[in-house]
């Protein structure tokens, strides 16, 4: 008898049913591979910063000790200085978590009013052109302008207290609210507005159900940013107006003209720290609220 070889097709089907780990992927299933590329990205993107943050320490000791004379340490005050000299000092303590808290509801009072008053601003601008053309040059000479020029106008104008304390940060807050919500409303997808149009939708629900939603990581994008401009807001007005009870800025102030290193460098930080905070709630509120929908490619990356 004449020996017949398999076919190519025969030889794969046969190899497909004795191979045991080419076992087909469930409908809806994530692929290993996949899985493993985001845990390691996972675990690389919570390294890093600690491997950053180690080397910056390092640095830090290095400057104190190898550069610094001994009796001017006080310029830049070691790392764990911070924690014995300030952290576990009840006097400076006393006198930082309440400024903190001051701190922490000027930034927020002045955030509120920033994303209302930026909201409607940017909804009517995209609305109209002509509104547009009219409001958004003003919009630009606002960030354009120093703010360190306008503290004292503000503070003959609404005194010393906490509500000029506020509009510095409504100011500096505003500018990223407008242009990142004018931006996420004008970038909807043509085809998107055209089935609308199909549908005859009024102006309302279309910017309602179609334009804000779409709009929404490019508004919260700018809600991050504008997040952390309240901070710097907040200790800006502290610094300038001294009246009332004092907050971080005021501490810094205190700190820096009595040569106090360690609570000086101490302040910084949880100023830095709140920033960090406040910028990182509202990038998981973003996160709840719209998801990873917009941004399929980073599993495709």
């Amino acid at each position: 008898m004449t020996a017949t070889l398999p076919t190519a097709e025969e030889t794969r089907v046969t190899t497909t049913l004795e191979s045991p780990t080419q076992a087909p992927v469930a409908a809806g299933a994530t692929p290993a591979p996949l899985v493993r590329r985001r845990r390691r990205n996972k675990l690389t993107s919570y390294l890093l910063p600690v491997v950053v943050f180690a080397a910056l320490i390092g640095v830090w000791y290095a400057i104190t000790y190898l550069f610094l004379e001994p009796g001017k340490r006080f310029l830049m005050p070691a790392p764990h200085t911070l924690i014995t000299d300030a952290l576990l000092d009840p006097v400076i303590t006393d006198k930082v978590w309440p400024a903190l808290g001051r701190t922490i509801v000027v930034s927020f009072a002045g955030l509120g009013i920033a994303i209302v008053i930026g909201m409607l601003w940017a909804i009517a601008m995209s609305q109209s052109k002509a509104v547009e053309a009219s409001l958004y040059p003003y919009a630009v000479a606002l960030q354009c302008i120093p703010i360190l020029a306008l503290v004292p106008l503000i503070g003959f104008w609404f005194d010393f207290g906490f509500e000029s304390r506020v509009i510095v940060c409504v100011m500096i807050a505003l500018f990223p609210i407008v242009s990142n919500t004018l931006f996420g409303i004008q970038s909807v997808d043509r085809g998107h507005h055209e089935l609308f149009t199909l549908h005859r939708a009024g102006r309302i629900t279309r910017l309602v159900k179609l334009q804000l939603p779409a709009a929404l990581p490019a508004i919260f994008a700018g809600f991050r940013i504008s997040a952390g401009l309240s901070v710097v807001g907040a200790i800006v007005g502290d610094l300038f107006f001294k009246k009332g009870d004092p907050g971080l800025g005021i501490l810094l102030s205190n700190f820096s003209s009595r040569l106090q290193g360690a609570p000086l460098f101490f302040t910084i930080v949880v100023t830095a720290v709140l920033g960090f905070a406040v910028f990182f709630l509202f990038g998981l509120l973003a996160k709840l609220a719209v998801g990873r929908w917009y941004d399929q490619s980073r599993d495709a990356g």
